[in-house]
Order: structure tokens, then sequence, then C-alpha cells
């Protein structure tokens, strides 16, 4: 079974959507929340990067020799 947001399904649910509906739609949802959350891992990751070369970059620049 697909993970499901409880609540976008009851939501949908007292909203007077069908049963198949609302379940389908909370799956959808908690699938983008689900990418959403990786996409916000891989760019604090990549920011992360850059700003240690950026560090290493300016090390180097300063450092004598």
């Amino acid at each position: 079974m697909a993970m499901m947001l409880s609540g976008v399904y009851d939501a949908l649910l007292e909203a007077g959507a069908s049963e198949t509906k609302a379940r389908a739609a909370a799956e959808q949802v908690a699938s983008h929340n689900s990418r959403l959350l990786r996409l916000e891992v891989m760019s604090a990751l990549t920011l992360t990067l850059v700003v240690a070369i950026f560090v290493m970059v300016i090390n180097l620049s300063v450092s004598p020799g």
C-alpha cells in the first residue's frame, strides 16, 4: 500500500470526494511531498559543497607561498 496523508484523505472525503478518488489524491500529495523533501536535501548538500569549495579557494589564495 502506498503512503498516504490521512489529513488530506479525510478532508477530501468530508468535501464529498469518493473514497477511491480521495485515496488516490492523498497518495499523490504524499508522493510529491517525498520528492520535495529529496530536492531540499540535495539542495542543502549542493550548497554545502559550494561553500566548502569556496573556502578552499579562498584559503589557497591567501596562503603564503
